[in-house]
């Protein structure tokens, strides 16, 4: 008699943990579709927003305005000798009237620096400057004896660590109010300050920072530092990574942007009001998302003095830059970011639901907490529960089934949708078959890629809560193609 007690008792306890997790997973994917639904809608009213603005737009005037705001463009290099050269003549021909571009080359150990005093007639000079956000030594600072390059600054320093740490150095030397933020691989649209400035000047609040749409510029062309011709990257793992950022930044970053809740502006390209950033100490040089750090302190200061901002979004291509094509560099670079995530988390845990943090409290913490942070253990339990259920609960197991088919067939949507969005207003393909390339990808992503992306973000929590110890690791260069 005792058996069979424990035997039923044994069983109510599954059913009553099938049905928590049935429960669990039926909330999970509504919240998902409602969530998702909202994004395109969103999405759309920002894009239509921002087409708009832009039958106003004043960059033909900022062109010629000697008053227009400056600019100094911040990029740092490690052993970036393969491209160097090439990304300089690319920013140093930007189109803007005013703006000066800051290279600061953090310790590299090959021949970055001989290249850059070569290519641009640098000598070193004394240059006068405040230390106002910490940064390791510099050891030297240049400037161009050519007036063809007389907004070229080159700092040389100790390697810092990180990226934050050349952006602070860049900072502490940048004379203008604002500041762009560029991976040094990274190619730029000819207009892309007149762009993103153009939507600081059209807000009514004050706008701490913009970012824009990146893509990939593996396989495309490059033709004396600007793009030329845009082409779909031929390695799978890339194409990947082209639709991960077109569904990112088309649907994701405008959404928020339309919400004034972008929760992240990207590492490749940002433009940054420089006295807030100031004011909060610059880049914290021991994250490892210092890109989705800065935003949160910027935010966070904004909301704790009570003034008015905006942060936007553009969603127009501006920046290409080159993405991993090895499975070993990608799977290094997401463990990176999921660190960063968690350690945001851990470090702002007091903005969450805080009435105090407006936006960010009970918008942008909550989404990436609940959307980004905790979906891979949700997806990893999954797999473990919908096996289980297999063998001793199958009605609980088409239900698991019938939810991830649907989940993943409205992620599919989405990327559809991200994809001819972008192709019905920017257009950067050649044509439709190169479109329905991209789409195709989407078919795959949920079998092929992605379980990488969950693996890399379980690794990087594990990493974190572990105490390993963090490095940025190499991003091997292959440089640009080039036309005749």
């Amino acid at each position: 008699m005792e058996d069979i007690l424990h035997t039923a008792l044994d069983y109510y306890k599954e059913i009553e943990f099938s049905n928590f997790y049935n429960s669990s997973m039926r909330a999970v994917a509504i919240g998902m579709f409602m969530s998702l639904l909202l994004t395109n809608l969103l999405s759309f009213l920002a894009i239509k927003k921002y087409l708009f603005k832009r039958k106003f737009s004043q960059s033909k005037k900022l062109a010629l305005m000697n008053h227009a705001p400056g600019i100094s463009i911040i990029t740092g290099a490690y052993n970036e000798s393969v491209t160097i050269i090439d990304n300089v003549h690319s920013l140093l021909s930007l189109n803007y009237h005013k703006f000066e571009l800051v290279v600061v080359n953090d310790g590299s150990s090959d021949d970055t620096l001989d290249k850059l005093i070569k290519e641009f007639k640098l000598e070193e000079t004394k240059y006068i400057f405040e230390t106002v956000v910490p940064s390791a030594p510099i050891r030297g600072i240049y400037r161009s004896t050519d007036m063809a390059y007389k907004n070229l600054v080159v700092i040389d320093k100790f390697n810092g660590g990180g990226k934050a740490d050349a952006l602070n150095a860049g900072l502490n030397i940048a004379k203008y109010d604002y500041f762009l933020n560029i991976d040094v691989d990274c190619v730029l649209d000819f207009d892309t300050l007149l762009i993103m400035m153009d939507v600081v000047l059209n807000e009514k609040k004050r706008c701490i920072g913009v970012g824009a749409t990146l893509r990939m510029s593996n396989s495309s062309f490059v033709n004396r530092g600007t793009m030329e011709n845009v082409g779909v990257p031929k390695k799978l793992l890339v194409r990947f990574q082209e639709l991960e950022y077109i569904r990112s930044f088309v649907l994701g970053k405008m959404a928020w942007s339309y919400l004034n809740a972008v929760p992240n502006i990207s590492g490749g390209l940002g433009l940054f009001d420089k006295e807030i950033v100031l004011k909060i100490g610059g880049y914290d040089k021991n994250s490892l998302g210092e890109d989705m750090d800065l935003v949160f302190r910027m935010v966070g200061y904004m909301q704790e003095t009570n003034q008015p901002y905006c942060v936007r979004s553009v969603p127009r291509t501006l920046c290409w830059t080159e993405g991993p094509e090895t499975l070993k560099i990608l799977v290094r670079q997401r463990i990176r970011w999921s660190r960063g995530l968690f350690q945001i988390l851990k470090k702002n845990k007091k903005v969450f639901l805080n009435p105090k943090y407006g936006r960010m409290g009970f918008i942008i913490f909550p989404y990436n907490l609940f959307f980004e942070f905790l979906s891979p253990f949700v997806e990893f339990i999954g797999i473990f529960v919908l096996i289980y259920s297999y063998f001793y609960d199958p009605i609980a197991f088409m239900n698991i089934l019938y939810l991830i088919i649907a989940v993943i067939s409205f992620y599919i949507g989405l990327s559809f949708s991200a994809v001819f969005l972008d192709r019905k207003v920017f257009n950067y393909y050649k044509n439709g078959f190169v479109t329905l390339g991209i789409s195709a990808m989407a078919l795959l992503e949920p079998f092929i890629y992605h379980p990488i992306i969950v693996y890399c973000s379980l690794k990087g929590y594990y990493d974190e809560l572990t105490g390993k110890k963090k490095k940025w690791g190499v991003m091997t260069r292959k440089g640009f193609n080039k036309t005749n």
